[in-house]
């Protein structure tokens, strides 16, 4: 049987692109939304959530699109060890000298509302109260 199409070539870059154009997150990573950055390099992006349950909430994202920290492989280790060292960094820029949650939700179940990693870190100057209802 004979092939009778025309062969496509993509990089990876442009099947990501193609994969995630209608990501909110990617959508600020590439300045197509607006954000309010408070620390960004060549891999991870840092800005304020739009709708704060804290008086700070930020959220950490790796530039790369990975769905959820379920789909995580080894070959993410090193950004995610980045990530949690610029966890401490990011709040204390923050104020959040008293401590700080970080939560990261993962899937329906987690409640993962946008479908691209993100860490949230969360204080204020009250303590936060309990995670979880009894």
């Amino acid at each position: 049987m004979a092939f009778r199409g025309k062969l496509f070539f993509f990089t990876y870059q442009s099947i990501t692109m193609m994969a995630h154009n209608d990501c909110v997150f990617c959508k600020i990573v590439h300045g197509e939304i607006p954000a309010q950055k408070v620390y960004e390099d060549d891999d991870v992006l840092a800005f304020l959530d739009i709708n704060p349950v804290a008086p700070i909430h930020v959220l950490l994202i790796p530039k790369k699109h990975i769905a959820s920290l379920a789909n995580v492989t080894e070959t993410d280790a090193a950004l995610l060890g980045k990530m949690m060292a610029l966890v401490p960094k990011l709040a204390e820029i923050q104020k959040a000298d008293k401590g700080f949650r970080l939560i990261v939700n993962a899937g329906s179940i987690g409640n993962q509302e946008v479908q691209h990693l993100h860490f949230h870190i969360i204080s204020g100057p009250e303590p936060l109260g309990r995670m979880l209802a009894n």
